[in-house]
């Protein structure tokens, strides 16, 4: 049962597919694509993924794209050692439910920081013409990336997205309050965890976590994550973005 997955390190996608992957302890080959330099949209990874984004599963010859149809499907075709869909169709629709929440809020809503604070450096360097150029090339993302442009997204959509962030967090916390946690969904782990996971890893590798440090269902679910068997394997060496980019890390003196 070869698996293939083409994948960056830092993709808060790809890390989600890595996630389920080690989980269920199945070797994979992995292909890591640098997005800053446009592999992605090379002809050869187009071929296999027009959208132009990462992760892609090659497996056995049979193309699964989407970093939430493919942690789906790998559940499906191999629901253990470890299985992260609840049986009963309610369940089921209700952890469904919850990752399109996810897909629609804090996965969209981490992309803002992530570009203005770790990525914009890049572009910044570009001329205006290379940035589009750039921009125009990516099939998913042009229009992000032109409402960005080489100076950022201004104030008003950081905020938004910041925001957009801390309605997440609240729905977390709902979430495991009325289950009992410590997942969203009461004792088990589910593919809606996993699919957040993410988001949260990323606003924490920004320095921008404070706004769940008061929420103890919140740290205790953070903590459980990260506690996991696949999480280290998942997040090895350069996986965040303050092990690539120099100018994220704190400076000498501070904290």
């Amino acid at each position: 049962m070869p698996f293939t997955l083409y994948n960056a390190p830092q993709s808060t996608c790809s890390q989600r597919v890595r996630f389920v992957l080690n989980a269920k302890q199945l070797p994979f080959d992995e292909k890591k694509l640098d997005l800053l330099a446009g592999d992605q949209l090379e002809p050869g990874y187009l071929a296999l993924n027009p959208n132009g984004v990462v992760p892609t599963l090659d497996h056995d010859g049979e193309i699964v794209t989407d970093s939430s149809v493919i942690i789906e499907y790998l559940d499906e075709i191999v629901p253990e050692p470890q299985g992260f869909t609840p049986k009963a169709p309610v369940a089921r629709a209700k952890m469904r439910a919850l990752m399109r929440f996810i897909d629609e809020m804090p996965a969209a809503a981490v992309r803002v920081p992530t570009f203005n604070l770790a990525f914009l450096p890049r572009f910044a360097a570009m001329s205006e013409e290379e940035f589009l150029a750039f921009a125009d090339s990516k099939p998913l993302r042009k229009e992000f990336m032109l409402a960005m442009g080489r100076k950022g997204f201004p104030e008003q959509e950081m905020n938004a997205a910041l925001e957009r962030m801390r309605r997440t967090y609240e729905r977390m916390d709902a979430e495991i309050a009325a289950t009992g946690g410590p997942w969203l969904m009461g004792k088990h782990i589910t593919l809606a965890d996993v699919a957040v996971m993410p988001a949260l890893v990323r606003m924490a590798d920004l320095s921008l976590d404070a706004m769940w440090k008061e929420m103890p269902r919140i740290v205790r679910w953070y903590d459980e994550i990260r506690a996991h068997p696949a999480f280290k394997p998942t997040y090895y060496f350069g996986s965040l973005l303050t092990e690539r980019f120099a100018h994220l890390r704190p400076k000498p003196g501070q904290a």
